[in-house]
């Protein structure tokens, strides 16, 4: 029996989610409830329709003339560390027929633990950092979503702390698997430069850093949050806008 995964939607000419042109795979489920979130429909793990690894690669095989020297699949969310298993053999199958391959990811996995002096770990830890490696074998890209540096901030944005987050980035740097660091710049919530300047020296001790992008916050999202009936808290927030981001940026380039 083939494993299945259960997908919310597909994008077949993407250009914002790693290089090239992408066809991009949106898997329902997410744990974090971010605040800033544009796709709140992708929450709920059980919702979404359920496709075998072969019938999203008979999709994906239809584009590949488009994707070029650089361009590939993106597996994005809600966020398909839920979905691992059926991720890594979506992965495989791309591989096998030299399709690029990118993860888009908060890094959070329940029970996952990893810390380069760490000396010990559980039987459970061990296995879950050995199923991480499967994925990440045939993983071409990461690119790796921090929310903020400040738990206490990210609590607030997430409803999560950032400790997974940031030891799945020191584990990706383990294995030298390249990364493109995802920043969302909130006016307000994520633009204080202590935050940013914590993010800057984290990013400087990752070998494997090949980008880091700044991402501005927007509101195209909240219809689907007024749909679903949910309280789109930044309302009132602007906009992130050109000034925002070149702030930020300089914050992290000092």
């Amino acid at each position: 029996m083939q494993i299945t995964g259960r997908i919310h939607s597909f994008e077949t000419a993407g250009t914002l989610d790693g290089p090239g042109i992408r066809f991009v795979i949106f898997m329902q489920g997410c744990l974090f409830r971010c605040l800033y979130c544009h796709n709140p429909d992708t929450w709920v793990k059980n919702e979404g329709q359920e496709y075998t690894v072969d019938q999203v690669m008979d999709k994906i095989k239809r584009f590949m003339n488009y994707f070029g020297s650089t361009g590939g699949i993106t597996v994005s969310g809600g966020d398909p560390l839920l979905q691992m298993d059926f991720v890594t053999e979506l992965f495989r199958a791309c591989k096998s027929i030299g399709i690029n391959t990118a993860l888009d990811t908060n890094g959070y996995i329940e029970g996952f633990s990893y810390s380069k002096s760490k000396s010990y770990y559980t039987d459970q830890e061990k296995s879950i950092i050995s199923k991480t490696e499967k994925l990440l074998e045939n993983t071409d890209l990461v690119l790796l979503d921090i929310k903020h540096m400040n738990t206490d901030n990210h609590r607030k944005l997430t409803g999560f702390e950032n400790k997974n987050t940031k030891e799945f980035a020191s584990f990706l740097d383990s294995l030298n698997t390249p990364v493109w660091i995802r920043y969302v710049v909130v006016p307000g919530l994520t633009d204080d430069e202590e935050g940013v300047n914590a993010l800057s020296a984290f990013v400087k001790n990752l070998s494997n850093v090949k980008k880091v992008e700044l991402l501005p916050f927007h509101k195209m999202g909240k219809y689907k949050w007024d749909t679903l009936g949910l309280d789109f808290k930044l309302k009132d927030i602007k906009e992130a806008d050109a000034e925002d981001i070149s702030r930020v940026k300089k914050y992290m380039e000092s």
